[in-house]
């Protein structure tokens, strides 16, 4: 049984994340953390969900 809850603060299009909801757009986390991976980041491109967990569907 699937205990995740969908936290309607996080939206979320990230199918393969463990922690998306999967029929819904919603993350299952409390929270999560932004980070970037760029050293002078400019766009949204620049910005990634250190939260993110690769799910069944990555393995």
């Amino acid at each position: 049984m699937n205990s995740m809850m969908k936290n309607s603060n996080i939206h979320c299009t990230v199918k393969k994340c463990k922690y998306n909801m999967g029929t819904e757009n919603y993350c299952s986390l409390s929270e999560i953390t932004v980070g970037t991976h760029e050293s002078n980041p400019t766009s949204c491109e620049c910005v990634d969900c250190k939260s993110f967990e690769c799910g069944d569907s990555c393995k």
